[in-house]
C-alpha cells in the first residue's frame, strides 16, 4: 500500500512539473509576442523630425491642390502630431524671402521664375516637385481694343505682380518687337489692385490671371494676349536643400500627401469643384472655363526642366538675373 501511494505521488509530481514548464513557456511566448506588438506600434507611431511645419497657402489664380489639401486636412493626416501653420504669402519674392529667413519651410505653389531668381542670387532653394502649368490662364487685358501688337503698348501704363508668370509674359510679349520694360510704365501691384486700376482708368493694361482674368473677359474687356507660346507658366513646390536633407521623413510624408490630393481631385471631381467654387466664390461657368487650362501633375519631367531652362535664359536676357547657373542645381 505504501509503495502504491508513493507511485501515485510520483506521477502527480511529474504532471505538476510538466504543467509548470508548459505554463512558463506559454507565458514567455506571450510576453515575446506582446513586446513585438508593442515595438511595432511604437515604430508606426514614431515621432516625426519636426513639431511644426510652416507652409505657404496661395489660392489664386486657381490653386486647386492647396484648396483641397486645407479643406480635407490631408497634410495633417500624413504628418500626425505636427502643427501645420499656413502662411498666406502671394508674392514670389516674399515667399523666397520667408524661406531664406526660416519663417517658411515649404513653398507650396511657387512661380518658376521666383525659384530661378532665388537660386541665381545664391539662395539655398530646392524644387521638390511640380505644382501646375497653365500658360493660357495668364493674360494681358485692356479697355482699348486697338492694341494689336507689342508696339501698341509703347508708353502705356501697365500694372501687375512683379517677378511672376504675368510679369514674364509681359516682357516676352514686348520682346517680340525687341522692346523692354523701359518702353512702358510698369507698376508692381497685386492682381486685384491691377483689375481695379484698369476699371478706374488708372491703368491702360492689367496683368490678370485666374478668376480676375475670367471676370475681365466676362465684362467684355479686351484680351491682348494670353501666355500661350510666351511662357511655360510653371509653378512648383520648393524648400531649402538643408531642410530636405535634415527632414527626409517630412519630405516623404508631403510626397505621400500630394499623391493623395491628386487622387482625390481625380476621383472626386464634383466635390473638388464645389470646394473650390466656394473658396474662390466662383460659379459653374467660371470654374468650367478655367480648370481645363491647368495641368496639376506633380512629377518633374524633362519638359518641365526645359521650361525652367527657357525661363532662366529669358531672365538672363532681360537682366532680371545677372548670374547664370546649371538649372539642374534646382533639382539635385
Amino acid at each position: 500500500m505504501k509503495n502504491k501511494l508513493l507511485k501515485i505521488l510520483s506521477i502527480f509530481s511529474l504532471v505538476f512539473a510538466i504543467t509548470a514548464c508548459s505554463n512558463k513557456e506559454n507565458k514567455e511566448n506571450s510576453n515575446d509576442m506582446s513586446n513585438a506588438m508593442s515595438n511595432e506600434a511604437s515604430q508606426s507611431e514614431e515621432k516625426l523630425s519636426v513639431d511644426e511645419l510652416n507652409i505657404t497657402y496661395v489660392t489664386s489664380p486657381l490653386n486647386v491642390p492647396s484648396i483641397i489639401e486645407k479643406n480635407k486636412e490631408i497634410f495633417k493626416k500624413h504628418l500626425p502630431g505636427v502643427k501645420i501653420n499656413y502662411k498666406e504669402i502671394t508674392s514670389g519674392a516674399d515667399q523666397t524671402a520667408a524661406l531664406a529667413s526660416g519663417d517658411v519651410d515649404i513653398l507650396y505653389a511657387l512661380g518658376g521664375s521666383s525659384a530661378i531668381l532665388a537660386k541665381a542670387n545664391g539662395q539655398d532653394i530646392k524644387v521638390l516637385n511640380m505644382y501646375s502649368r497653365a500658360p493660357k490662364a495668364f493674360s494681358l487685358f485692356s479697355k482699348d481694343d486697338s492694341i494689336k501688337n507689342p508696339k501698341d503698348l509703347k508708353g502705356k501704363k501697365i500694372g501687375g505682380p512683379a517677378g511672376t508668370n504675368l510679369h514674364q509674359e509681359l516682357l516676352a510679349y514686348l520682346e517680340k518687337e525687341k522692346m523692354s520694360e523701359k518702353d512702358v510704365e510698369f507698376s508692381n501691384m497685386q492682381i486685384p489692385d491691377a483689375a481695379a486700376a484698369l476699371d478706374s482708368g488708372n491703368l491702360d493694361v492689367a496683368l490678370l490671371g485666374g478668376p480676375a482674368a475670367y471676370k475681365a473677359k466676362e465684362a467684355g474687356l479686351y484680351e491682348i494676349t494670353n501666355g500661350e507660346d510666351l511662357i511655360d507658366a510653371i509653378i512648383c513646390v520648393a524648400s531649402s536643400e538643408k531642410f530636405a536633407k535634415d527632414h527626409p521623413d517630412v519630405i516623404k510624408a508631403l510626397d505621400d500627401a500630394q499623391a493623395e490630393i491628386s487622387e482625390f481631385m481625380e476621383d472626386n471631381k464634383d466635390q473638388t469643384k464645389e470646394i473650390v467654387k466656394k473658396e474662390l466664390d466662383l460659379d459653374d461657368k467660371a470654374y468650367d472655363y478655367m480648370f481645363p487650362m491647368y495641368d496639376f501633375s506633380t512629377k518633374i519631367t524633362d519638359k518641365d526642366k526645359e521650361g525652367f531652362e527657357r525661363t532662366k535664359k529669358f531672365m538672363l536676357d532681360n537682366k532680371m538675373i545677372e548670374k547664370d547657373f546649371d538649372i539642374n542645381l534646382l533639382f539635385e
